[in-house]
């Protein structure tokens, strides 16, 4: 039997082979540096049982949100993308995002929610830090596909700038998440008592995440 179609990317940072599946189904297969590509068929195959549920979850999640063509969600409001022409730029006007015509809307759009990404963080980042009593140091937007937030050694932070896409109080959990790694780097039963003490709902945040990460794409 031959192996799914599938693409694969190159990681010098990976140690082992990684497979994920996106959101349109498509399976793609990350490879360390030096792997040979064979290892990727390799992969595809044995985890064809996993690729087909993961590809029904997806399928499943994208119905359960449901969202209407022509809108894009923004921390739980539903904004409706209005299209013009001579438009570089995306401009939010009440519940509408002015949007350029044709095939740059996609690169706007993506410009647009990292630049709001940095509004929406760096309040919250603020005063979640102000409440544990700690600091981070410097904030970077990113769009990764497999991470939603990092925090470094050295207090640097890092938020996907997709989590505009979920409901609010999963971009305040996840800040929460990374805050507490100030104090604890690791996921020890000591991390996760202090991420509850602070976001007592967490688990419910973090499901929703693994169940609906899926679908927050433009």
């Amino acid at each position: 039997m031959s192996a799914q179609p599938y693409r694969i990317r190159r990681s010098q940072r990976a140690r082992r082979i990684r497979v994920s599946v996106d959101n349109n189904g498509e399976i793609e297969v990350v490879l360390p540096a030096r792997s040979p590509e064979r290892h990727a068929e390799q992969a595809v195959r044995e985890l064809a049982p996993w690729i087909a549920r993961r590809r029904q979850a997806v399928a499943a999640a994208a119905r359960e949100v449901g969202r209407a063509p022509g809108t894009v969600p923004y921390l739980g409001e539903t904004l409706t993308l209005v299209p013009e022409r001579g438009r570089t730029q995306v401009r939010r006007v009440g519940d509408r995002l002015l949007i350029p015509e044709g095939e740059d809307a996609r690169e706007a759009l993506e410009r647009w929610y990292r630049r709001r990404a940095r509004v929406e963080v760096i309040p919250r980042l603020d005063a979640a830090c102000a409440r544990a009593g700690s600091r981070y140091n410097g904030l970077t937007i990113r769009g990764q596909k497999t991470r939603w937030a990092s925090c470094s050694s050295s207090g640097a932070m890092s938020f996907n700038w997709r989590l505009l896409l979920a409901p609010p109080e999963i971009l305040d959990y996840v800040v929460e998440h990374e805050v507490a790694h100030l104090e604890v780097m690791d996921h020890s039963p000591r991390f996760w008592a202090l991420l509850a003490s602070r976001s007592p709902r967490w688990r419910e945040h973090s499901a929703w995440l693994k169940r609906y990460g899926s679908t927050l794409t433009l």
